[in-house]
């Protein structure tokens, strides 16, 4: 059984009722209920981290697991100390964005910590983090 970290940064507490327009109208707990499902089905073991703080998501990446999805949100953008020790814990990560970053504002175009992702989904709402789930599986428990 893998150990998977799924890691959510700012805001995402707020999802189902922020910017519906943008995110859609699923809650991180309905998201979490569907991946902890198929994760099961799977066999692996999945832990959420959800924090509004930086310091959070680095501690829970320190904690260790065999593979990260990781919706940094805000820190997207600018959190070089997030992307370190996404870097720094060896394990496969999978970047993870709602929206479409690549259609929306200039600034958030730029990812810090996609260049330490083995993959990138974005646009694809919360199925994104279902893909995500998939890949990981087929990284940790190839057949």
């Amino acid at each position: 059984m893998s150990r998977i970290l799924v890691l959510n940064g700012p805001n995402l507490d707020r999802l189902g009722i922020r910017r519906p327009d943008v995110y859609g109208t699923t809650t991180l707990a309905q998201i979490e209920a569907r991946l902890r499902a198929r994760a099961a089905e799977l066999g692996h073991e999945l832990t959420f981290v959800q924090s509004n703080r930086e310091d959070d998501l680095i501690r829970a990446v320190a904690t260790g697991a065999d593979g990260i999805i990781v919706n940094p949100a805000a820190f997207t953008h600018f959190s070089y100390a997030l992307a370190d020790a996404l870097a720094a814990s060896g394990a496969p990560v999978i970047e993870v964005h709602l929206s479409n970053i690549h259609a929306r504002e200039t600034y958030r175009r730029l990812s810090v910590v996609s260049p330490v992702a083995r993959a990138v989904i974005c646009g694809l709402g919360p199925a994104g983090y279902a893909d995500a789930l998939e890949a990981l599986a087929r990284i940790l428990s190839p057949s």
